[in-house]
Parts: C-alpha cells; sequence; structure tokens
C-alpha cells in the first residue's frame, strides 16, 4: 500500500507508510524509537516495518512506489540505478562511524588466533574475509582496513553472507575473519567462534555506511508525507543521541533503548550491552565527502555502469534539511 492511502485499524489510523529496514544491524534503531515512542503516530502515519536482508532489495521496490523508505548500506547498485532514472534517493544519515563509535568490528574466528595465524592485519594475506554483500560501503571499508597492513583486496578471499552465516562459517571452520556490524561482533564473541580485534572509527573514521533513502512516492506524490516521516524519525535520531556516552547507549533512557533494540533484533540484552552503538547525525546530515571517496572505489573497482555519476546525484538533502529548519536545531 503506497503513501497517501489510509490503513484502518482500531488505534492505528494514519497515512500507510512501507519501511524496508535490515534485519542485522543497530543503525535501524532510531527507526524503532520513533514508532515506540509514538513520533510516527504524531505525525499521523501508520509505519508497516517490511523487514529486508539487504538494501539491495530495497532498490526496486522504491523505485516502484513498493517501499517508500528504506533504510541499510550505500550500494554501488543504488548509483547504478539513479543513474538509470529510477526514482531514488539518499536523504539522511543512518549511521556512520565517529570517533569511538566504530559500529563496524573486524572479528577473526578463534580458531585462526589459537593457531597464531593472526596477529596484524597483513596476516590477512590469503584468508577468507566475508561482509554481507558485494559494492556495499563496507567494501571500501574492507579495502581501507587492508591497506594499513599493506595489502589490498586483491590479497585476500572475499565472501558475501548474511552475518548470521558469517557467525556459522566461523564456528564450522570455512571463514577467517568479517567486517560485521553490531550486534554481529557482540554474538560471535558471546558464542566464542571470534573475537572483535579493530573497529572501523579506527582507521576509517566518519565514514558515511549507511542512509536512508526514499522512492518515487515520497519523492513526486507525497513530499508531504516524506518531511512528516523525516520529523518523526529526527526526532528518534535525537532521543537515541541524548542516550549515546563514551561509545555507549547510556542514559536516562537507555533502558528503554535497549529494550527497543532488543525486540527488534530478537537478542538478549546481555549481548546487547556489550556492543558498540552507530553514530547518527540529530540533523540527518550525511558524510559527504566520504560518499565521494565510496563512490571513486566502486568505480575503480568496475561497478558503476555511469562513469559520469556523482554523490551528489543520488542526494536529497531537502527533506531533512526542512525538518530541522521546523524541529529547531539539535541540542543535547
Amino acid at each position: 500500500m503506497a503513501a497517501g492511502a489510509t490503513r484502518a485499524g482500531a488505534d492505528d489510523t494514519g497515512t500507510a507508510v512501507r519501511l524496508g529496514v535490515g534485519t542485522d544491524s543497530i543503525t535501524m534503531t532510531p527507526f524503532y524509537l520513533a514508532e515506540k515512542m509514538g513520533y510516527f503516530k504524531a505525525e499521523g502515519l501508520n509505519v508497516e516495518f517490511v523487514p529486508l536482508p539487504s538494501a539491495a532489495l530495497m532498490i526496486a521496490p522504491l523505485g516502484a512506489g513498493q517501499l517508500d523508505v528504506g533504510g541499510g548500506a550505500i550500494t554501488a547498485g543504488l548509483y547504478n540505478a539513479v543513474g538509470r532514472g529510477i526514482d531514488l534517493k539518499i536523504v539522511a544519515d543512518l549511521g556512520s562511524d565517529p570517533p569511538g563509535y566504530g559500529f563496524q568490528t573486524l572479528v577473526v574466528s578463534n580458531t585462526l588466533l589459537a593457531s597464531g595465524g593472526y596477529k596484524s592485519v597483513k596476516d590477512l594475506k590469503g584468508k577468507r574475509i566475508a561482509i554481507t554483500a558485494r559494492g556495499i560501503s563496507t567494501s571500501a571499508l574492507v579495502a581501507a582496513l587492508l591497506k594499513t597492513g599493506g595489502l589490498t583486496m586483491n590479497d585476500v578471499t572475499m565472501l558475501y553472507m548474511p552475518v548470521a552465516d558469517q557467525i556459522a562459517a566461523m564456528r564450522n571452520g570455512s571463514l577467517d575473519a568479517s567486517l560485521m556490524p553490531e550486534p554481529g561482533p557482540s554474538i560471535a564473541e558471546m558464542e566464542k567462534v571470534g573475537t572483535k580485534i579493530l573497529r572501523d572509527d579506527v582507521y576509517y573514521p566518519n565514514q558515511q555506511i549507511v542512509a536512508m533513502f526514499y522512492g518515487s512516492n515520497f519523492l513526486k506524490a507525497h513530499r508531504d508525507t516524506g518531511l512528516r516521516f523525516m520529523r518523526a524519525y529526527l526526532r528518534g535520531v535525537r532521543l537515541y543521541n541524548d542516550n549515546l556516552k563514551n561509545g555507549k547507549i547510556s542514559g536516562k533512557q537507555a533502558d528503554i533503548i535497549m529494550s527497543i533494540f532488543a525486540d527488534a533484533t530478537h537478542q538478549e540484552r546481555s549481548v546487547l550491552s556489550k556492543v558498540t552503538p552507530s553514530g547518527d547525525n540529530p540533523n540527518g546530515r550525511l558524510n559527504v565527502s566520504t560518499m565521494r571517496g565510496d563512490l571513486d572505489f566502486f568505480k575503480a573497482q568496475g561497478l558503476i555502469d555511469t562513469p559520469a555519476m556523482s554523490a551528489e546525484d543520488a542526494i536529497d538533502a531537502t527533506f531533512a534539511a526542512d525538518a530541522v529548519k521546523q524541529l529547531g536545531p539539535y541540542r543535547n
């Protein structure tokens, strides 16, 4: 059901919005906060959460109006879709790694560590490394990590699989290392199959890893609904930021946030208390400079169909800017 339609319910009548969300990252937390704290309802929105395993699976539904909003990693496929004229834009930050908030972690299998086969990044040469998909922002993160050890992506074997499968592969000995988002690293340690080694904010701080996308409905027919959604979302982001301290979720409402996150990820609170949370700009501001660098990386990998494509071609920052004007500047 597209935005602009109304979904009837006993207590939740409102403008229907279909939101595509990733299934294995802490970065989705502000969406769930906006829902649980009533921010969407206050904007007259009835949001349906549609779990999808990757941002790549959101592109076609967003362009066709089957999804209104999506959240996930920035991908080469997204840039290619924009280049083909599909109605799709990156509209706000949904997850980055400012200093202290490196939520994507190099996890090395305990089997490899026990064998003495890993002591530093240079020891990843010839090893099997996994991320969730090819051609995503995490690919550029892998390249930046390997560079610190004098390596390139040609020096390793890249594998692509969901985080849960990565943990299983470490357990059965078919995976040496991974760059996975929280709560994956904390789960790997709890299950004693992998060990957190190096967070991404150490070697690639402030990378724009995850973003929010709007599709054709919000970009054209229902921009007013897109603005209402953005206001509610940024209220969720600001509550999230109010409860971040020293690289942890820690504040007056931290317990509420952790409970919401536990429900959304189906994980035990004991695991989630160990995660490193992602950074999320309280004004929705994107780090465009890192997006440019990652797009150049995608081009060098031969993944971009339109050589003249720029990061700015895929961005519409007006929704966030207008929402901030109405909400006022963030103060903490």
